[in-house]
């Protein structure tokens, strides 16, 4: 990758790339932990940190010279900024979507380099997986669908949200995740409505929806799914729902292969519940590229102008959202390949009864 990175600084003039962004770090460099930054130049590679993590990254970051930023300057940015002019760079590149202003003020009056604002190189870089990391976003997939099989026995009326998230973490990690997943999104009954709710001390009663968004790293990989689940039988209004969005699933899964627009897919999700009453309870936007951070390129939705090309890693995730009675989500992890996708994600589908 950082053949790529050099491509695009000699086709835009530039002698240096300050990257700060820590996903962009890590892919980079195989760092794996906090407070990094990369400084990238023509003829050397500078993995600046404090002293915290030196050694780590001379374990993990072949190729660069480590830098302690805390012997070179009062901060991480002034500390980038008297490298850049140890090393009498001209022009420095910098991830303009990533810097705060009070550390670009001190970066851009302390630096004697021009400074050129760029955003998503590395982004679009990362965009399109390698093997390796195919593997390992494979890997957190199963490891989600395995904690999903175990958390079904603990949704019983009287459980609240919180315990079933704390659970569900849990059993990622006895699982095989990395050591601490990210958020997971648990609500239940009427909160199932809202698109990003946060679990709550509410309990679980009987003829409930159960929505759980959740997901977990391997090797800093993530995973990212979603199962609608009721607790005990389903009225029929809830089954009608949960059956449009299978189909709105499916419809825009039938489509997702390399080449497809993602407004294309977007198109095709809505197609199901385009005539009824629950299309104004949909959510424009129903997926995103997904690696070593939840939300990447691409993005699906009405008006993205992505395209989905080979070895992609993305959601899908239509849903419909009906306030103060609930909603349905369901999300698939997909590889995109060259006639269509393949599922990372292997948990069933099919409205789960407990």
């Amino acid at each position: 990758m950082l053949k790529k990175l050099l491509s695009v600084m000699e086709e835009k003039g530039l002698d240096g790339f300050f990257i700060s962004k820590i996903h962009n770090v890590r892919y980079m460099s195989k760092y794996t932990s906090d407070d990094a930054y990369l400084l990238i130049t023509c003829s050397k590679n500078y993995f600046i940190t404090d002293p915290r993590y030196t050694e780590q990254a001379q374990n993990e970051c072949e190729g660069f010279e480590i830098v302690n930023w805390r012997a070179v300057g009062k901060s991480f940015s002034e500390a980038a900024a008297n490298l850049i002019n140890s090393l009498n760079l001209k022009s420095v590149a910098f991830e303009a979507d990533n810097m705060t202003f009070s550390s670009y003020t001190v970066f851009s009056e302390k630096a004697e380099a021009d400074l050129v604002p760029m955003t998503n190189v590395i982004e679009n870089f990362r965009a399109v997986k390698t093997p390796e990391e195919i593997q390992n976003l494979r890997m957190s997939c199963q490891i989600a669908c395995r904690a999903f099989e175990r958390i079904l026995n603990d949704i019983k009326p009287g459980v609240t949200e919180k315990e079933i998230a704390a659970k569900l973490s849990y059993y990622m990690v006895l699982e095989g995740s990395d050591s601490k997943p990210y958020g997971d999104i648990v609500i239940s009954g009427k909160r199932t409505s809202l698109l990003h709710g946060i679990p709550s001390d509410r309990k679980v009663e009987n003829k409930d929806f159960v929505l759980m968004d959740f997901g977990c790293a391997y090797k800093g990989y993530l995973s990212d799914m979603t199962r609608t689940v009721v607790v005990g039988k389903a009225s029929d209004r809830q089954k009608e729902v949960y059956e449009l969005e299978q189909k709105m699933l499916q419809d825009a899964l039938d489509v997702m292969k390399a080449g497809a627009k993602s407004k294309d897919v977007y198109e095709a999700s809505v197609k199901a519940i385009k005539d009824t009453e629950y299309f104004q309870y949909h959510y424009n936007s129903i997926g995103h590229g997904i690696g070593m951070f939840v939300h990447e390129i691409p993005f699906m939705g009405a008006n993205s102008q992505d395209v989905l090309v080979e070895n992609n890693v993305t959601t899908i995730e239509p849903g419909i959202y009906i306030p103060d009675w609930g909603g349905v989500r369901i999300e698939d992890q997909v590889l995109i390949t060259e006639s269509g996708y393949e599922n990372l994600i292997t948990a069933p589908k099919q409205l789960i009864e407990l």
